[in-house]
């Protein structure tokens, strides 16, 4: 048996850290970590102290610390409905096949990737049969999941693809330990300087009611102007031609995905005093369930951008903490 304070894991593409926050939660110890953002190394060297290493690329496999899991947040943006969409035909799609490298040089116990909901359907599947074929030729069992972060104890509809391959048993997802979900009410500031819209600039919409399957509340727009060719009369506010920067949303559901490139934080919401203002960066950080002593030493617009490009921390340490029970507790054998 392997003590959780003796498991290592690896930090590849590791943004600002939300990724080894969540394993850390679970007492994982990091080893070595990479990303190519400058910004972000900053940021992650404020609350690491350490400096990740750069390009992956340049990276040789035989500078790596010994570990057990590996982990890598790989860039979304080929994959990313969001994107253009290019997968492996774009530069950033091809890094998957330089985390192989690190796996076919330390056979970790465990993998864990992280990507965004498209790669599911990317290439009408093949793109995501294409990494597993992979990980199985270097011997792994995988599994994947599309989870929720809902689900795991911050109000935000963001879902990801999070896969797991392992040297022994397949992981089981079902064990995960799920909390109910909550609205954004209570991740709010209590005070600060906050930005209102004026009631001119503004429409809300009669009768909202909360989306069951999502628990998003969409109560209104604000008054852009939007495409409206090829709209349905009635729908015009509700389709995806209406960019998300217009919609409001009540902070008694939850919020949508705060996306990575949004750097102006458009994210409009309604209060309980039936004010619309902007929602800011310190309550955006905690409804991705980062610590409020977080250390941002990036412009607010960068930020904005870090947050969108991150993981919601208490998802992935619920991922770790059954990565732990299921391979690395007491009983469980040892290849």
């Amino acid at each position: 048996m392997i003590s959780p304070k003796e498991i290592k894991f690896i930090d590849l593409f590791c943004g600002i850290g939300g990724i080894r926050l969540g394993m850390q939660s679970a007492g994982l110890k990091c080893v070595f970590s990479c990303d190519i953002n400058s910004e972000c190394q900053r940021t992650y060297n404020a609350n690491f102290g350490e400096v990740p290493q750069g390009d992956i690329r340049d990276i040789s496999e035989d500078d790596v610390p010994d570990f057990d899991v590996l982990c890598a947040g790989f860039p979304c943006q080929p994959f990313s409905i969001s994107g253009k969409q290019k997968g492996f035909d774009d530069d950033r799609g091809t890094l998957f096949f330089e985390i192989c490298r690190f796996i076919e040089k330390s056979q970790p116990r465990v993998v864990f990737l992280e990507n965004v909901k498209h790669l599911i359907h990317h290439d009408k599947g093949n793109t995501l049969e294409t990494i597993l074929n992979k990980l199985r030729a270097m011997g792994y069992t995988t599994e994947w999941r599309l989870l929720n972060a809902a689900d795991y104890g911050v109000p935000q509809n963001r879902e990801r693809i999070i896969i797991i391959a392992s040297k022994s048993k397949v992981f089981d997802f079902a064990k995960l330990k799920q909390t109910p979900r909550r609205n954004l009410l209570g991740y709010l500031d209590k005070s600060g300087v906050f930005e209102y819209l004026e009631e001119t600039e503004y429409t809300l919409i009669d009768n909202p009611t909360v989306q069951k399957k999502s628990g998003l509340y969409f109560v209104g727009y604000r008054n852009k102007s939007i495409r409206k060719v090829g709209v349905r009369p009635g729908t015009e506010h509700l389709s995806r031609v209406h960019k998300q920067p217009n919609r409001i949303y009540s902070v008694m559901g939850i919020h949508p995905t705060l996306p990575s490139q949004e750097m102006s934080g458009r994210f409009w919401i309604l209060t309980p005093d039936n004010r619309v203002r902007k929602l800011t960066i310190d309550e955006c950080f905690r409804i991705m369930g980062f610590p409020d002593d977080f250390e941002r030493p990036s412009i607010v617009g960068e930020q904005y951008k870090q947050i969108g490009n991150s993981v919601c921390v208490p998802m992935i340490a619920a991922v770790a903490e059954a990565l732990k029970e299921q391979y690395f507790s007491e009983g469980v054998g040892q290849e």
